[in-house]
């Protein structure tokens, strides 16, 4: 395998919608195409990121046959006094743009895309009370309400509390869905739920064990005793989860989807 050198600068994109100051407003960017995509780098640029976007969950959405490919992702928005869900769009990664997510559902951190939609509604993972994950439907991909506990900390590493690691990933078998728990110490872990392919409120098996731990190596850094991940991908009959590892160094695992599944207790 072959890795590029990395990128030594970084471009800020160009702001092609003015600026009102308004908290809902959308805001369209654009990178010139001859930069590198290493070096495309989208800074905060509304008061209601002023103190940072993170933890963006980057998803390819299914459209209709002959409909341009898109991809969303779906990050936290910090003002340095709230949070919120925003969205981020695009179809080439050179141009973006970036809408504030509204709803009851949306306050929290960590939402998740499905893929495609589910009975013809959108679908997105969150966590609405800083412990369980839920289920929330949307006819309006920028509003989402209410939603469906459906998965609790139910095993010692995710005692504290749970949250998503990314949009669900569709397998034969179902929806695979990375979580993460914190558990003793705050020890945060990754792990998996596989949900039921037609009604992903069914939890059809979930990690007794975390997949992924903070070794004794890995526990000092900026955020100590910390592994977390923003998503993993499909490659054949692969996962690959790239994760970084106490807000300091990044690394990346696989693991056989069959392999994976086997260790998943229904």
């Amino acid at each position: 395998m072959e890795i590029e050198p990395t990128a030594r600068l970084a471009s800020t994109p160009t702001i092609q919608t003015p600026l009102s100051g308004s908290s809902d407003e959308s805001v369209e960017l654009s990178f010139s195409a001859d930069q590198h995509i290493s070096e495309r780098v989208i800074f905060p640029v509304t008061p209601a990121q002023s103190n940072g976007i993170e933890d963006a969950r980057f998803v390819e959405f299914e459209t209709e046959e002959n409909e341009e490919k898109t991809f969303y992702a779906t990050y936290t928005a910090y003002s340095g006094k709230a949070i919120r869900s925003e969205l981020l769009q695009t179809s080439d990664f050179i141009s973006f743009k970036m809408t504030p997510l509204t709803g009851t559902a949306a306050m929290n951190k960590g939402m998740a895309l499905f893929p495609r939609k589910i009975d013809g509604r959108y679908a997105m993972i969150g966590r609405q009370d800083n412990e369980n994950l839920y289920l929330i439907y949307s006819d309006d991909l920028h509003e989402w309400n209410g939603g469906q506990a459906i998965l609790r900390p139910k095993f010692p590493w995710e005692f504290v509390q749970m949250g998503n690691c990314g949009s669900p990933i569709e397998l034969d078998e179902g929806w695979l869905l990375l979580t993460h728990g914190v558990g003793p110490v705050r020890r945060y872990a990754i792990g998996a739920a596989l949900l039921d392919k037609k009604d992903p409120s069914k939890v059809l098996a979930r990690s007794r064990d975390p997949l992924v731990r903070p070794e004794k190596s890995e526990r000092e850094g900026y955020v100590p005793n910390v592994v977390y991940t923003c998503g993993g991908m499909r490659h054949g009959e692969l996962i690959i989860l790239p994760y970084a590892v106490c807000d300091t160094v990044s690394n990346f695992s696989t693991i056989r989807i069959s392999e994976l599944l086997q260790t998943l207790d229904g």
